[in-house]
């Protein structure tokens, strides 16, 4: 691989275990609320949710330059307050990357939440634990392999953006160029085919092996959750 192919694939693991990493705990306190809480507007949540999945990449792209652009509401108040800034910057290919794997990574974490034996939880606090301790003991772990399968997949999902990507930060080599965006431009022109299939090939490698290792994972934790019980 040459130099910059390797300072491509740099950047995207960056910019996908950022956004990953970003949206465990939102993605997990949403699951949470959809698995256990009744509450008005439960079935807007759930719609807000999946609406990443449902739109054009290209629309949600633009959602976020209106909202977290350089004159954007919530971008000019994060860059004055914090000094954050989003637009034609790694940082907004992250969010971007984020926003579209948002609902990979709340599916699963809900349905583990959903299959956590409620019976457990109550033995925990009938035998004095307070709430978090039953969360940090009892619920978590046995969440757990939805929360490594949301975090794969999610990851996996960040790494292969696209659509949103390019809308909101553009693609410019070194800052905001990831493998999907690079094979792009290098299909574009007459002599990157070579390059582009390298860039394709490495993509598959890592989307099969991240579904590969989210399955492995989420396995392993079922099994010894099992033998735990036992």
């Amino acid at each position: 691989m040459a130099e910059a192919e390797i300072g491509i694939l740099l950047l995207s693991a960056k910019v996908a275990l950022a956004a990953t990493g970003f949206s465990l705990i939102p993605a997990f306190a949403v699951a949470w609320l959809l698995a256990r809480r009744r509450f008005f507007g439960k079935a807007l949540l759930q719609a807000v949710v999946t609406l990443p999945l449902v739109l054009p990449p290209v629309v949600t792209g633009y959602g976020l330059l209106v909202l977290f652009g350089s004159r954007g509401p919530l971008g000019r108040l994060l860059e004055d307050l914090f000094g954050m800034s989003f637009a034609f910057r790694w940082t907004g290919a992250a969010l971007a990357a984020g926003v579209m794997a948002f609902p990979l990574i709340v599916r699963p974490i809900r349905l583990s939440l959903e299959a956590v034996d409620r019976g457990l939880e109550e033995a925990a606090s009938t035998l004095g634990a307070a709430s978090p301790v039953v969360f940090l003991t009892v619920t978590l772990p046995l969440a757990l392999p939805g929360l490594m399968a949301g975090a794969v997949l999610g990851f996996a999902k960040a790494l292969g953006e696209f659509g949103a990507t390019i809308t909101f930060v553009s693609n410019i080599p070194g800052e905001t160029q990831t493998l999907s965006l690079a094979i792009y431009a290098l299909l574009q022109t007459p002599e990157g085919d070579a390059a582009a299939l390298r860039l394709i090939g490495l993509s598959v490698l890592l989307a099969v092996g991240a579904v590969l290792v989210s399955e492995w994972v989420a396995r392993r934790l079922s099994k010894g959750g099992g033998d735990d019980r036992a």
